[in-house]
């Protein structure tokens, strides 16, 4: 399992993606799940995965080699794309062509093939843009009344990101949001867990601000943990009783 959000705001776009994979109890292991793509002056793109970790890791290195083009020869890849909209269009490509190799195969040994990606970012003479792509290889885009994206374990967190995050949130009000509903579905769900990985890009800029790995026992997550936990309980202790308690069903109290 696994936990992944994008938000797109105005001022530009934070990925977030968790590192936990595990094929049981006994066997927890640690695998970057967010790809990013960087080209100087032309632009960034970056892919979280969720799902078969074999699947999306396939699917990954076949977009970073190219997939034969069959119209015009030669390969495609996903750095060569010169728009937003094709490339997420390259990505569906990719996941069903890794369908159709391994696909039989994994139904064979009783496995779904279970793969989700988000993918976001923004190339020279075009938006800012979110996709969320399913295992099907269609996709939907993130728009303003809905300013953010979650694959994987995602109702743990959504809560905190429905209330709080507006198109118009401050881009590092977004991260801290959004790494706050991280945290509630690390607590949730030991399938999710540290290290997390991180991408701020600001709207054309055409460049990565902050590409950050947070480990286990770094200073700034271990405190807005800490300060999200007492929050929380003050905010409950402060809200009143519910008077209920003193009346009976029969409507005669006691």
């Amino acid at each position: 399992m696994t936990y992944c959000v994008g938000l797109l705001v105005d001022q530009g776009l934070v990925m977030i993606a968790d590192t936990r994979t595990n094929a049981g109890l006994d066997n927890v292991s640690t695998f970057r799940k967010l790809t990013v793509i960087e080209r100087p002056g032309v632009g960034v793109m970056a892919l979280a995965s969720a799902g078969n970790l074999s699947v999306s890791q396939n699917v990954v290195s076949l977009l970073v080699e190219g997939l034969e083009d069959p119209a015009e020869g030669g390969v495609q890849r996903l750095a060569d794309q010169t728009s937003m909209f094709k490339a997420a269009e390259l990505v569906g490509r990719a996941i069903r062509e890794v369908r159709a190799v391994h696909g039989p195969g994994l139904e064979e040994a009783g496995i779904n093939f279970d793969v989700s990606f988000l993918f976001g970012g923004q190339l020279a003479g075009g938006g800012m843009r979110l996709f969320m792509i399913y295992a099907a290889g269609n996709f939907i885009e993130c728009g303003q009344d809905a300013p953010f994206l979650q694959i994987g374990e995602h109702k743990y967190g959504k809560p905190i990101l429905d209330r709080a995050v507006t198109f118009g949130s401050d881009i590092y009000d977004a991260l801290k949001i959004g790494l706050i509903s991280m945290d509630s579905t690390m607590r949730s769900n030991i399938g999710v867990g540290l290290p997390i990985d991180v991408l701020v890009m600001r709207r054309d800029t055409l460049r990565s601000e902050l590409v950050h790995r947070i480990e286990a026992g770094e200073p700034y997550f271990h405190d807005l943990r800490e300060r999200w936990s007492a929050a929380l309980r003050a905010a409950h202790m402060a809200i009143p009783r519910p008077p209920y308690a003193a009346q009976r069903t029969d409507g005669q109290g006691r």
